[in-house]
């Protein structure tokens, strides 16, 4: 089951989509068994990257740190990153060790692996991770990617939203 959860390496570039719907009203403990929802980051003025990770996904692990200076670079201005794992309740402490090994900055929830959480992002069909849904700053999901991609190339993405990206090339 994990593997058929974690397409690794799978690379589609960057889907720009009109933007179709708002914010997704997805309720998700933070790694502390909180309750959040995602609207809570989603479409307050913002651009808003959402990343779903797994503790296991080597991409992940290997390429996290871009969106950790993402994070850094934009929170105070224009931009935030939201992470979300999927490796369900019962592997929150593997989750909690990835955060504290990659020092991610940014809030991250934890969803169980479920089609139907996912879809809820917007863009379709989850494939695996890492990927990458883009909201704009009035929480319209405008991008996907599935796959490693870069802190430039989200910063290009989000000055031309309508414009596909060759993401995860260096």
């Amino acid at each position: 089951m994990k593997i058929a959860r974690l397409f690794l390496g799978l690379l589609v570039g960057w889907v720009s989509m009109a933007a179709w719907a708002e914010s997704p009203d997805i309720p998700l403990k933070t790694l502390d068994g909180k309750t959040r929802n995602v609207s809570e980051f989603i479409g307050h003025g913002k651009w808003t990257v959402v990343v779903v990770w797994a503790h296991d996904c080597h991409i992940c692990g290997s390429e996290i740190h871009e969106m950790t200076d993402f994070h850094q670079a934009h929170q105070a201005k224009d931009a935030v990153v939201l992470g979300v794992t999927i490796d369900g309740y019962d592997q929150v402490k593997e989750a909690r060790q990835f955060v504290e090994k990659h020092k991610l900055p940014f809030v991250n929830l934890i969803a169980e692996p479920s089609q139907d959480v996912l879809m809820k992002f917007g863009g379709g069909q989850f494939v695996g991770t890492p990927t990458y849904y883009v909201y704009n700053p009035k929480g319209e999901i405008v991008g996907r990617n599935i796959g490693p991609v870069s802190r430039q190339e989200v910063e290009t993405f989000m000055t031309t939203p309508d414009q596909p990206v060759d993401a995860g090339k260096s």
